[in-house]
């Protein structure tokens, strides 16, 4: 694990995503927070590379902006979601799971958003980065 430049987490995914893997991220909202963002990353070092999923909360426009980066090309963000479910100082538990075709992503056991893969590879995804105005409890 690595922690630079504001970063909160940076750690593998030994031998890359595949279905049904799960990412857990636990922790609390800062009490005054712009935004987080929750990266998976493709590539060795997993610092220019392509983003298979970018997830970030923005907490002055209450979105929830979900998007890749294949080629060193973002694609089209998705930005629909039924609610906006963080509250400063608030504790929450996200889940991240893998799904054949799609991401899914609950917070707090509750369905937030799907995010449909972009990469031709899942094993390509080695990386997950966290950074943002958050305090984390336990990434697994």
């Amino acid at each position: 694990m690595t922690c630079t430049n504001g970063e909160k987490y940076v750690g593998d995914i030994k031998g890359g995503m595949k279905p049904a893997m799960k990412i857990t991220i636990m922790g609390m909202v800062d009490v005054r927070p712009k935004s987080f963002t929750v990266s998976l990353l493709c590539g060795p070092n997993n610092s220019e590379e392509d983003v298979a999923f970018l997830l970030t909360v923005n907490f002055q426009d209450r979105s929830i902006v979900r998007n890749a980066k294949l080629g060193g090309i973002w694609g089209p963000e998705e930005r629909k979601i039924p609610y906006f479910p963080f509250t400063p100082g608030d504790n929450f538990k996200m889940e991240i799971v893998c799904q054949h075709q799609q991401m899914q992503v609950l917070l707090d056991g509750q369905r937030l958003c799907d995010f449909t893969h972009r990469v031709p590879q899942l094993k390509a995804v080695t990386g997950l980065r966290v950074t943002g105005d958050i305090k984390l409890t336990k990434v697994a």
